[in-house]
């Protein structure tokens, strides 16, 4: 099961190719395979261009699976941790909302399918989180 990050739906909803594009189409196949935070729908639904778009995301991105947190204040305490411990090891994350959705992929037990340079210095120091993407490896 996976949760799927905006990085790769971005990247799916207009159309760029990419194997990340390519392996979220072969998940599509299985309607359980993958969900979403609650987190990834906003940060999916405010990237729209108009109010078409906007209504178009909404009606598609209601139906998926959503997967949230049991417990939202500890959970958002160990995502600003996450945030924390990264600055302490000299990491800069671009967005605390990654650690929510880091967060959320690991209390849910899912693999975080990205396409995110942040995620893959996130897990170089939180090794809980399971990742899936196609980015070079350095």
């Amino acid at each position: 099961m996976y949760l799927v990050d905006t990085s790769v739906w971005i990247d799916y909803i207009h159309g760029y190719a990419g194997r990340h594009v390519e392996f979220l189409d072969e998940l599509l196949r299985n309607p359980i395979a993958t969900g979403i935070s609650d987190f990834i729908y906003q940060e999916i639904l405010q990237g729209a261009k108009d109010q078409k778009s906007f209504t178009r995301l909404k009606k598609y991105f209601s139906g998926q699976n959503f997967y949230r947190f049991t417990e939202p204040a500890l959970s958002h305490e160990k995502a600003a941790y996450i945030y924390f411990h990264c600055r302490r090891k000299g990491i800069t994350l671009r967005s605390s909302v990654d650690c929510l959705i880091a967060q959320c992929s690991m209390e849910n037990d899912l693999v975080l399918f990205h396409n995110d340079k942040d995620y893959i210095s996130m897990g170089k120091v939180t090794p809980g989180l399971k990742q899936k993407h196609f980015l070079p490896k350095k």
